[in-house]
């Protein structure tokens, strides 16, 4: 007597759609730029000195890079300063932002998502995919929940076989 069991995969009769906040991540070198470098006995910057540095310094060198320009020190940085690195960056790197890597990180993502179709997922049972190769800040997430809430039937973090509910939207 042969037994057939057939197996039934219920992740697929599910109906979820999974979203990899994953595909979001941009390929590219990323570079902090620390003006603590250009302080001046670690604790001002000399206006004469940093623009000196600023007209002579390799720009090219953060050429399609995604820069994060910021002082780690505890010093008193005049905001013109960041603005010119800005303005000198602008031309070669693919993004510029004031703050550390984290920052950076938050601002590329939500660029990204930002061009994302929400309509897609308009009426549709949604999972955030909770983990993955690229790490994905926070922040991504919390975008991502705060533009498909409105359009989602649901919204669930995690994986399809083992998710946290969210959202559901009353009936």
């Amino acid at each position: 007597m042969e037994i057939q069991e057939n197996i039934i995969n219920k992740v697929a009769l599910s109906g979820l759609v999974t979203l990899d906040p994953a595909q979001f991540y941009p390929a590219g070198e990323r570079v902090v730029y620390d003006i603590k470098d250009n302080l001046f006995q670690g604790l001002i910057l000399r206006e004469k000195d940093f623009r000196e540095f600023v007209k002579e310094h390799d720009w090219l060198q953060y050429q399609d890079k995604f820069v994060a320009v910021t002082c780690t020190e505890d010093a008193i940085v005049p905001a013109w300063a960041y603005v010119l690195l800005a303005n000198k960056l602008a031309p070669y790197a693919k993004e510029v932002v004031f703050g550390n890597e984290e920052v950076l990180e938050t601002v590329l993502f939500i660029k990204n998502i930002a061009g994302l179709d929400v309509e897609q997922y308009r009426g549709q049972r949604v999972v955030l995919k909770g983990c993955g190769d690229v790490p994905v800040p926070v922040s991504a997430y919390v975008e991502l929940a705060k533009i498909l809430t409105p359009v989602v039937k649901s919204l669930m973090f995690g994986e399809p076989c083992s998710t946290v509910p969210i959202y559901k939207k009353k009936e």
